[in-house]
């Protein structure tokens, strides 16, 4: 039977309708975060040479890792492999930041951190890496090393090694952790933002900072241009430490905040890693939260 004037203009106005709230609601919808997946080079537990690790991994779908500094790596090999396979040291990782803190009330504790700050930095400018990941400090003694000592002096000596972080090429990344300091969104960015340099950002642990209260998402939004680099691993609150996807760092959230504030960088894991089934578990896991596959 054929259709009457009427009911095909009905149809044709719905179905226009309907294909107008679809471009509508897409357009209000971000497109996922481009991001690129690495592991901290500790993970990779195999033996081999720099080269046979980053190959790897790079099978494993991997296109980067961190290293940490100082370390015992040979510098020449790993960047040999990084040319070689295309794996590339996207960052360095301040190594004795915990044990030397800039935050010490010895002055000649904060000597010795700042000294592996600017090994570290050194290192990054070697390497062409992006960022610098330092923790600044501990808060451990309500006289000795408070919140508001650890402030000062970590910002103290940061100040000291700007130029050289200006020269290598990278940010410096302040990371969040478990040191019972910058835990909330809006004293990171107070802290980020009275250094006045826009060398100077925050690395995000999307995992570390649930325990605090926050969503992860939050703290991205609030950290905007600051967000130099992500990590994480797997947090519940029930369990605490899980495998990547089994936690509650609400993913689809993350991925979203992340998206909005024009975030396209690396992502890196960090968990215990292992060898060839293990990295591979991770990098599925990897996939899957951050919607790579």
């Amino acid at each position: 039977m054929p259709i009457d004037l009427s009911r095909r203009r009905f149809l044709q106005a719905a179905a226009a309708t309907f294909a107008a709230a679809t471009f509508a609601n897409a357009a209000d919808t971000p497109a996922l975060p481009k991001l690129k997946k690495a592991v901290k080079f500790g993970m990779i537990k195999t033996d081999g040479s720099i080269k046979d690790k980053f190959e790897l991994i790079k099978k494993l779908g991997f296109q980067g890792v961190e290293f940490d500094s100082p370390s015992d790596v040979n510098r020449e090999e790993a960047n040999a492999a990084q040319d070689a396979t295309g794996i590339k040291i996207h960052g360095v990782i301040d190594s004795i930041h915990w044990k030397e803190r800039l935050s010490d009330p010895d002055p000649a504790v904060r000597a010795r951190g700042l000294e592996g700050l600017k090994t570290a930095i050194a290192d990054a400018k070697f390497y062409k890496a992006s960022s610098i990941l330092l923790v600044p400090g501990k808060v451990g003694d309500k006289d000795k090393e408070n919140f508001e000592q650890v402030w000062e002096r970590s910002q103290a000596e940061i100040k000291k090694v700007l130029p050289l972080v200006q020269d290598s090429g990278a940010r410096l990344g302040i990371e969040v952790v478990w040191n019972d300091f910058l835990t909330k969104p809006d004293q990171l960015v107070k802290y980020v933002d009275e250094f006045e340099n826009p060398v100077v950002g925050a690395y995000f642990d999307v995992s570390n900072m649930l325990k605090y209260g926050v969503p992860p998402a939050d703290w991205i939004r609030a950290l905007g241009p600051r967000l130099v680099k992500i990590d994480f691993k797997g947090y519940s609150h029930e369990k605490k430490w899980v495998p990547i996807g089994e936690g509650d760092e609400n993913w689809p959230e993350v991925l979203k905040a992340l998206a909005e504030v024009g975030y396209k960088g690396w992502a890196t894991s960090e968990v215990a890693g292992g060898g060839e089934a293990e990295l591979k578990d991770i990098s599925q896991r990897m996939d899957r939260v951050l919607g790579l596959k």
